[in-house]
């Protein structure tokens, strides 16, 4: 008897202590107050001045194609790896207006923004609801950018459409306004995204606004003076080598007045390069991992990943967009996706919003597409503006040689990071003399690095400490 009672005893502890495991923290937390922009106009940072990290994920047919059980497993794998904003659009791009969401409702009575139907939006408050309290923000795109080009959203009932669904969202703390939908600002469009944008700054002040343009494009090309664009977002597009994504990030980073940049849309992992599988193959973990540092490193305050599957929910009865061929709820554990989360926690283990641009810091080979190199072999590098480290991503194993003197002190403390897996390795402590050369521990081609510098006065923790 007494033998039973010490096995049930040993079942109960288990069970209590497998409960507790399963419940994780939120990626992050909402008691910081709203979100703001920096003092500097480089970052975003929550209210009480704390750090908020966008690390993204384009779900955009998130309301429209998944039910409750498929929403809440897809949201919980993203608070898993570390996301803190989940892309979704409430007027969805595939058939939104035609195709009923997962309940059986449409988004609309008569395809008339005015006449919504309040039982698909109860679908959208509670997906909206379910991310709160996994700790993730939403960016809300009110419409896909189709349905200004089409009319149905226009010059006359924009604005009211705007007011309405801010009224409806505007006391929820995990929201981020995202106009535009995958569009351009053309003359005859540019006067409906005022007016929608403009309804819903009318009504919420609270929330910040982006814009999310077309391909290789950026709101700041038609909305940058605009009173509404809190920060720009990029669409750098969908190849793996296009020296443009960080040159258009540090271009935008540059641009008066200085707003926060992030690249919205880069390419997608498991999408055809150029949209064209059968030319030019499928992206994979390492093609997604170089535009997150590109961005990152030349002045971008976040970044947004996208799996091609994932972005339109896909499953094999569905009609597939660019070649699927993963359901989306496999495509949520790619390599790519959990490899996003080592960015944030290497950026969260430094003096986070005094970062800035530097790729003078390393120095360049007489050969300037050897070192610091072009295309996919391109290194970019980050410090902080007092100098007390310095980061260079390394996207290729070849030596290169460093101005060590960025970091102000006379002993610096040097880490290489791994970008795949999070880990750190101490290469050592040096005096901070002059250039030095350093060779990632990995020569094979799309086997990348970080290189961390550190003032060893400071006794940063290992990178990527959490």
């Amino acid at each position: 008897m007494k033998s039973i009672f010490v096995l049930f005893s040993i079942f109960l502890v288990s069970t209590v202590n497998a409960q507790k495991k399963s419940i994780e923290k939120p990626s992050i937390y909402f008691s910081h107050g709203k979100l703001v922009v920096s003092d500097n106009k480089r970052f975003i940072i929550f209210e009480d001045g704390t750090p908020f990290f966008y690390l993204g994920d384009t779900a955009w047919e998130l309301f429209h194609r998944l039910n409750k059980s498929d929403a809440e497993k897809y949201l919980e794998n993203r608070r898993s790896k570390g996301f803190t904003v989940i892309q979704a659009v409430v007027l969805a791009e595939l058939d939104g207006l035609k195709v009923p969401n997962a309940n059986g409702d449409l988004p609309l009575f008569e395809n008339d923004p005015l006449k919504p139907n309040g039982k698909y939006f109860e679908y959208v408050d509670w997906v909206i609801k379910k991310a709160e309290g996994k700790g993730l923000f939403i960016g809300l795109l009110p419409t896909w950018g189709d349905k200004v080009e089409s009319k149905i959203l226009n010059i006359n009932n924009g604005y009211k459409y705007g007011q309405w669904i801010a009224e409806r969202y505007k006391n929820y703390p995990n929201i981020i306004w995202i106009n535009g939908g995958d569009r351009a600002g053309k003359p005859e469009t540019i006067p409906v995204w005022d007016a929608i944008a403009q309804g819903i700054k009318s009504i919420d002040k609270n929330h910040l606004m982006s814009y999310h343009p077309d391909g290789r494009n950026g709101s700041s090309t038609s909305y940058h003076n605009s009173e509404w664009l809190d920060f720009n977002m990029r669409q750098n597009g969908h190849s793996a080598s296009y020296t443009e994504s960080y040159l258009n990030t540090k271009k935008d980073y540059n641009l008066s007045p200085a707003k926060p940049v992030i690249d919205g849309e880069p390419i997608y992992e498991d999408i055809g390069i150029l949209f064209d599988p059968i030319k030019n193959g499928f992206a994979n973990a390492a093609d997604v991992r170089r535009p997150l540092y590109w961005n990152l490193f030349s002045g971008a305050f976040g970044h947004t990943y996208g799996n091609n599957a994932v972005w339109q929910m896909w499953t094999p009865e569905r009609t597939p967009m660019f070649s699927p061929f993963l359901s989306w709820d496999k495509a949520i554990n790619q390599p790519g996706a959990e490899q996003m989360q080592y960015a944030r926690w290497l950026l969260e283990s430094r003096p986070f919003i005094t970062r800035i641009p530097d790729d003078l810091i390393i120095i360049s080979d007489t050969i300037s597409t050897l070192i610091p190199g072009a295309g996919i072999n391109r290194f970019v590098a980050t410090r902080d503006i007092t100098g007390t480290y310095a980061l260079i991503y390394v996207p290729v194993g070849r030596p290169f040689k460093v101005n060590m003197e960025v970091v102000k002190s006379k002993i610096v403390k040097c880490w290489w990071y791994n970008p795949r897996n999070g880990k750190a390795d101490l290469i050592g402590s040096f005096s901070n003399t002059g250039q030095r050369e350093f060779n990632s521990p990995d020569r094979g081609e799309n086997i990348d690095w970080i290189l961390v510098i550190d003032d060893a006065s400071k006794n940063y923790p290992s990178p990527g400490t959490r």
